[in-house]
């Protein structure tokens, strides 16, 4: 599959809402607030920036401009029925940006929902449990193979035009769909529950995925965080792993023009997010081990923290997206199910470079 990159930009905003088409009695009914944030991701015409590196910023600002007119209103006074797809349909029919393919509205950090490049809506919502587990077949000395334990974190994406028309698909269904899980999985060994001897990430999201779907068909992923730097997507018949690491640099975006105080030296903490593909080892329950991928990405870790971008040999300039190509040239072989690189300067902003055959309802 050929080459793609995006630019994704995130902007918050607060607001009131009511959404009348709640039950009687739902909280959502009365008048609240939450602090919103919109995000985007683009995949943007070469001079579409005021100049080349300056995309990242220039989305930004983009997206600032559009949600501002949202910022500390009363939301029901700009739509009739102010959910979080609505906000998104809104924010994407305003937002003078070409190439987008995706935008998405988080109401919490534990839900959201997500326009496709189909314009199709995922909504998902994110839940938590605490369990022990330990990986019975890993090598002798590895660290999973010790019991030890998680706070996971899960999230149910579900796509809008696939659910039942008489029935939907909203936060409070996805929450009790998941209730009964929550129940067997919080405060338990995996282990000790049929099916999940082998509790790796990857087969904890196939066990969530077979007592779902079958209740939800408009299921379209199941997200595991293991921990806050890993976890794995999977969709019935693909898993996805990734795994993050956080570097802070110094850099000139030698690009910019002459009064630009990006010219200037500065720096970001930057996070990183490698995302692999993989057929799933059936003895070992996983497709890559967390633990190789943070291996194998050591040398060119070395290379980034606490160092001058500029400096990096081979890299043509230091914006999030020649960024996200240098890396692309270290680490694929080192690394070969690389499919996607997540790079951001701040939280939320920076680019995105995939190659793998990825479907357009993955999550930013």
């Amino acid at each position: 599959m050929s080459e793609r990159l995006f630019h994704v930009a995130a902007a918050p905003f607060e607001a009131a809402r009511r959404v009348a088409i709640l039950p009687d009695g739902h909280p959502c009914r009365r008048l609240h607030g939450h602090s919103f944030l919109a995000r985007v991701r683009a995949e943007l015409p070469a001079d579409w920036a005021p100049f080349p590196g300056g995309e990242t910023d220039a989305l930004t600002s983009a997206l600032s401009r559009c949600v501002a007119a949202l910022d500390y209103r009363d939301l029901n006074e700009q739509l009739p029925v102010p959910t979080d797809e609505n906000l998104a349909r809104w924010v994407r029919a305003g937002l003078d940006v070409p190439g987008i393919e995706s935008v998405g509205i988080q109401s919490t950090r534990h839900q959201g929902a997500d326009l496709d490049d189909q314009e199709q809506a995922h909504v998902w919502r994110r839940f938590r449990f605490e369990a022990a587990h330990q990986l019975p077949n890993v090598p002798e000395g590895h660290p999973c193979g010790r019991m030890h334990g998680h706070g996971f974190e899960v999230i149910l994406h579900a796509n809008q035009a696939l659910a039942d028309q008489d029935m939907g698909v909203d936060f409070d269904r996805l929450a009790a769909l998941w209730a009964p899980l929550h129940e067997v999985l919080h405060y338990r060994c995996l282990n000790d529950i049929p099916g999940l001897e082998i509790p790796t990430s990857e087969m904890l999201a196939a066990w969530l995925w077979h007592r779902i779907k079958p209740e939800l068909p408009a299921l379209s992923w199941v997200t595991v965080y293991e921990t806050l730097t890993a976890g794995c997507h999977y969709n019935g018949s693909q898993y996805r792993i990734w795994k993050e690491q956080r570097f802070e640099s110094a850099l000139r975006l030698l690009t910019a023009p002459a009064d630009d105080p990006r010219l200037q030296l500065h720096g970001h903490s930057y996070r990183v997010r490698l995302h692999l593909s993989a057929p799933l080892d059936e003895v070992l329950g996983w497709t890559v081990d967390y633990g190789d991928v943070k291996e194998a990405f050591k040398p060119i870790y070395q290379q980034l923290d606490h160092h001058l971008l500029n400096d990096l040999p081979q890299l043509s300039a230091a914006d999030p997206a020649s960024l996200a190509l240098w890396l692309r040239e270290q680490v694929a072989v080192l690394l070969p199910p690389l499919d996607r690189i997540d790079l951001q300067q701040t939280p939320g902003c920076g680019a995105v470079l995939c190659w793998g055959d990825e479907e357009p309802a993955l999550p930013i």
